[in-house]
């Protein structure tokens, strides 16, 4: 049985954490495509640092609500 909170945070640390990589990489050019498209879903997401930070909070709230419902669901159909 997976446990819904822990997972959810593990997951949102992950994509925020690289959500905000990108953004900061993504000032030398490296990622700036991935930028510009999850933007459009990232409010305020952009190359640079206070982009980097909000898609790095954006990340994050979309990784745990993600890794929560894989968890509930991994639980559902696991029979637990």
């Amino acid at each position: 049985m997976l446990r819904l909170k822990p997972f959810g945070l593990a997951v949102g640390v992950l994509w925020g954490g690289g959500c905000f990589l990108v953004g900061i990489t993504a000032m030398f050019g490296w990622g700036d495509e991935f930028v510009k498209v999850m933007g459009d879903l990232y409010w305020g997401y952009s190359p640079g640092i206070v982009g980097a930070v909000m898609g790095g909070v954006w990340g994050f709230i979309d990784g745990f609500i993600g890794g929560f419902l894989l968890a509930l669901l991994y639980n559902l159909f696991a029979g637990e």
